[in-house]
């Protein structure tokens, strides 16, 4: 079994908690990415909320944060062998806890909140999330069997906790109330599957209404036989008037003219050059005939092909004058989309007059991730089409109504106004698919929501979806999604949710915390979910008035660093800096001192200056823990994200969190000086290095993931001095965990073979470029190879004075390491990058199979992230994506290895893609 173990030891006092030890990282890696893939049913699907963690990790964290690690009851498990094996038996049960597969075992729970028990004498403690946003952890803490209290200064995280933890459990069991529906005895409606009937019912008839009021609005389309069909959608793009003023006409502003990428019948738009404008119809070739209007660097008249300056584009937005053009209308098939040209009918049903009494909500004059406003988008409603505007004040004001008929069908007005609170999601839910924000994705021929991201981007295409078709973006299908995890939750225990400042935790009993607090200024979180709180706040604030009592989102006290806000990037930084600091001060009043306190942090941006490389985000939040007096005890890299492409490699996106486990500092903590710090730090970093990468650390994150081993040894002691006998800040003890990092990185060079201590060397001068034969010569003898051997091997060219190593792709297919006579760790390596990103893991697989008989793979696996590190230091970008991705897979390479068959050389190796396979 593979697991990882803790960077730090107990202190006297508590009893260590499994987090504390161990984990078994493999398996709550896994299932933490597999969640990703899950949608029908997930909590997530209730409700969109940015950066949320995933459930199996926060039930893994949680279950490990409340239970014993074996090694702190000697009384019962006195040898190590016997907590071995008593760990083994409690990391079972997390194994089984974190698989999406058992998410409804109530005799697994039961197993799980007996240990729970156990370890807390039987009156486990409160679970508290004071930065709950999309409530994951509180979930997972109620699914435990847990008290979960959750908190946030956010209305609409709120809102969403109170639709996860707070509802289910006051109408568990309880039976629908909408006309008939079926009668039955209290026990024969389980959990929220009365109020999930209820939610359905009333969410159908908003639906229905709103089709009657409004469905008009909504034209069918007309195919070329006559026949009528739904629209799913009309594609409409910004257009600008042309500063030519030979030519004047209004130019279409569009990024991608492709509809649908499918390989048997891809779909574009085809734009047709007029005399008095432009038209558009339908081709379908595998390539557009027409390269995109606009980019990041400015635009192009389609008719006279002058250029449209960026800064022109933007003053006739802030003036009003962007139009937009219908480019395509989208139909429902039998078995796949239609797509059609526009009609002058089509064009014409869009322009309707807003609503009498429409949004008004200011957008922040500027914020992170906001790009709109330079275009003119300064409203909330200037993110809606007028139908858009239309359809959603209508499905808001509907939600009123539905609560009234619920009380005029028999409900209590509690249950009617918490119903009212699902119906609102909904709304939300509805206004995410249907903005001049959402756009169509050629590849899976759907419409995409708003929040692809967390920014708000200028979208040049956007969709209009059709609310009462039958396809993307439809109300129905988003009530589905709602309704599917509603019907998931567990909707047991006592919870409570609060509106709340996290610098202002208070509470007559101590609690257990578990958070992800904001990272630094990575989500602009007030700024986003303005979005949905102006049609929440449409919808509920005639009875939940405390909660909707402003037009807006709190901005002041939000907790990230927003420079728009604070006056500089100087002021965001203390002002998030010393809001930490309040929390976790806060913290140590209420935390009940028989668990530690976990956070996760996935922050990733970094500074380098004179003195070294840090990272802001982690500085300003370690700095605060370590000045409130706690001390990280273990540290845990848990995969938490998607894998990142190439526009994530050096930019603030990690696919680890890192989850730290802390206590208070203990009284008899001791100083030390820089130089004991160091020693302490070459000492015990390359072993929580090791240990990160069997937890399948990503490389791109190993950096990162190194701060938690290095701030626990600085954070164990009271106070660290410096030469000139100064407190070290945090910052510096940063900048030295980077230093020893990369002497840990370079010092396993001596692990390689001759010929891969060459290639490394030449690598990190050169990266696969050419170099003179001169100084390739003089680096093999000194590492005791020679250039005409090297290129016997394989690895690299040399002719004509030039020497250039291979790269990956320029390997040849079909090798066999078990018939290489001169094998080195550096071509094993090659090879498997290249065999991954051509044929995937399985292909991957039997190559490892095949040459592990010949090298060593830990060894092997060192070097992806030594080439890794290499190329992020150089900047090369897509060479550092290859050797991501293949330390990223390495344990799933190496599990489809132990199922492959290798070759032999007589036979040669299989060159399977997996889909052959």
């Amino acid at each position: 079994m593979s697991t990882g173990t803790g960077t730090g030891t107990g202190s006297e006092g508590y009893r260590r908690k499994l987090i504390e030890v161990a984990l078994p990282l493999e398996e709550i890696n896994k299932q933490s990415a597999r969640e990703k893939s899950i949608r029908h049913g997930h909590p997530s699907t209730l409700h969109l909320w940015w950066a949320r963690r995933p459930l199996a990790a926060c039930r893994a964290v949680l279950f490990a944060q409340l239970v014993d690690d074996p090694s702190s009851r000697p009384e019962e498990f006195p040898t190590e062998e016997d907590q071995a094996l008593e760990r083994k038996r409690l990391f079972n049960i997390i194994e089984r806890l974190v698989n999406w597969d058992n998410i409804n075992d109530k005799a697994l729970y039961a197993e799980a909140k007996a240990e729970i028990l156990k370890s807390c004498d039987g009156n486990p403690p409160p679970i508290l999330d004071p930065f709950a946003g999309g409530g994951s952890i509180p979930l997972e803490a109620q699914r435990l069997g847990l008290e979960a209290h959750a908190s946030d200064l956010n209305p609409v995280p709120v809102l969403i906790n109170k639709a996860l933890i707070e509802i289910p459990p006051k109408w568990a069991g309880q039976p629908p109330v909408f006309p008939g529906a079926a009668r039955a005895k209290l026990g024969e409606w389980p959990s929220t599957a009365g109020l999930v009937e209820d939610v359905r019912h009333y969410g159908q008839w908003m639906r229905d209404k709103a089709e009657k009021s409004i469905g008009h609005q909504y034209p069918k389309a007309k195919l070329e036989d006559g026949t009528e069909v739904n629209v799913v959608a009309w594609i409409w793009a910004r257009t600008v008037r042309c500063p030519n003023p030979a030519c004047h006409l209004e130019a279409p502003l569009v990024n991608s003219f492709t509809l649908s990428r499918k390989r048997s019948a891809a779909v574009h738009v085809l734009p047709i050059i007029e005399r008095d404008g432009i038209s558009f119809t339908i081709e379908r070739t595998t390539t557009p005939s027409t390269s995109a209007t606009v980019s990041r660097s400015g635009a192009v008249c389609l008719s006279c092909r002058g250029v449209i300056p960026l800064p022109y584009v933007r003053a006739e937005g802030k003036a009003g004058r962007l139009g937009k053009v219908l480019i395509s209308v989208v139909a429902e098939g039998k078995r796949s989309r239609i797509y059609l040209p526009p009609s002058r009918a089509h064009e014409e049903a869009a322009i309707i007059s807003a609503p009498l009494e429409p949004i008004d909500a200011d957008l922040p004059v500027a914020a992170l991730g906001f790009r709109v406003q330079g275009y003119g988008l300064t409203n909330q409603a200037d993110l809606y089409t007028a139908r858009q505007m239309l359809l959603l004040t209508t499905l808001a004001d509907l939600v009123r109504e539905a609560v009234q008929k619920c009380i005029a069908d028999g409900a209590s007005s509690e249950y009617a106004q918490d119903l009212g609170k699902y119906l609102a999601l909904l709304v939300g839910r509805v206004a995410n698919r249907n903005s001049s924000q959402s756009f169509w994705n050629p590849t899976g021929d759907k419409i995409e929501q708003v929040f692809a991201r967390n920014a708000l981007p200028m979208i040049w295409v956007y969709a209009e979806a059709n609310p009462f078709s039958n396809s993307t973006g439809n109300v129905l299908g988003q009530l589905g999604y709602l309704a599917e995890a509603l019907e998931r939750l567990p909707a047991n225990g006592s919870s409570l949710v609060q509106q709340r400042d996290a610098t202002e935790i208070k509470s007559d009993h101590r609690l257990v915390i578990a958070t992800d607090p904001p990272y630094y200024d990575n989500v602009p979180y007030a700024d986003l979910s303005d979005f949905f709180y102006i049609w929440h706040r449409r919808a509920l604030k005639g009875f939940m008035p405390g909660l909707y009592g402003t037009v807006a989102t709190p901005k002041s006290q939000e907790l990230i660093a927003e420079p728009a806000r604070a006056g500089s990037w100087a002021e965001a930084a203390q002002f998030f800096e010393q809001g930490l600091r309040k929390f976790f001060e806060a913290s140590v009043k209420v935390q009940d001192p028989r668990a530690p306190l976990t956070l996760f942090y996935a922050f990733k941006q970094s500074e380098t200056d004179e003195t070294g490389t840090a990272s802001t985000g982690w500085e300003t939040m370690l700095q605060a823990l370590v000045d409130a007096g706690f001390m990280v005890i273990s540290t845990w890299p848990i995969r938490t994200e998607k894998e990142g492409g190439l526009r994530d490699i050096g930019r603030n996106a990690l696919a680890s969190s890192i989850v730290l486990a802390c206590r208070p500092r203990q009284e008899k903590s001791i100083s030390i000086d820089r130089r004991g710090f160091i020693v302490a730090l070459r000492k015990e970093l390359p072993d929580a290095l090791r240990r990160m990468r069997q937890g399948s650390v990503a490389p791109v994150d190993l950096a990162q993931a190194s701060i938690g081993p290095g701030i626990a040894i600085f954070s164990r002691y009271d106070c660290v001095t410096e030469s000139d006998g100064s407190k070290m800040s945090v910052r510096s003890s940063l900048i030295l965990i980077n230093q020893i990092l990369a002497e840990v990185l370079s010092e396993q060079e001596g692990d390689f073979d001759s010929d891969t201590r060459f290639c490394i060397k030449w690598f990190e001068t050169y990266g696969f470029d050419i170099g003179t034969y001169g100084s390739a010569e003089t680096l093999s003898k000194a590492m005791n190879t020679s250039v005409d051997g090297l290129g016997r091997s394989g690895v690299l060219s040399s002719h004509a004075n030039k020497v250039q190593l291979l790269s990956p792709k320029e390997l040849p297919d079909g090798y066999d390491p078990q018939a290489d006579d001169r094998i080195s760790v550096w071509e094993v390596v090659m090879h498997l990058a290249k065999r991954l990103d051509d044929k995937g893991i399985e292909a991957a697989g039997q190559l490892m199979a095949a040459a592990k008989l010949r090298v060593d793979l830990d060894t092997a696996k060192e070097l992806s992230y030594l080439l890794f590190s290499i190329c992020e230091r150089r900047n090369w970008t897509k060479t550092a994506l290859l050797f991501n991705a293949l330390g990223s897979s390495w344990r799933e390479i190496e599990s489809a290895s132990r199922s492959a068959v290798p070759a032999t050389s007589a036979q040669g190796m299989l060159d399977l893609t997996p889909e052959e396979d």
